[in-house]
């Protein structure tokens, strides 16, 4: 599935479905940074896009960057409740609050 989103962006196809696909792949093969760079573009294109943000969140944790990991799960509660993402809304809150009792 990478293979083709991958040659589909080569084909000059771009956009947040297909951004939002390829950092998924990534991020599921554990190349967090390739992800974060996808879901970077793919928030880029759709700054409401609430599942991107909260990956991009997961993506840049898994890279150690707790501070950038914070700024999207911020972000991405503001696009969830502005969509009224109910599910996202509650996903990030709770990775917020992890991030907070790992920091004290």
């Amino acid at each position: 599935m990478l293979e083709s989103l991958e040659k589909m962006l080569a084909k000059g196809v771009d956009n947040s479905l297909l951004r939002f696909g390829l950092g998924k792949g990534y991020l599921d093969l554990g190349e967090n940074a390739k992800a974060a760079e996808h879901f970077q573009r793919c928030v880029g294109f759709d700054p409401k896009y609430s599942a991107a943000w909260k990956l991009l969140g997961k993506a840049q944790l898994a890279l150690d960057d707790h501070a950038a990991a914070r700024q999207a799960w911020e972000q991405g509660l503001e696009a969830a409740r502005a969509h009224g993402d109910k599910q996202a809304e509650k996903e990030m809150t709770v990775f917020l609050k992890k991030l907070d009792r790992q920091a004290q």
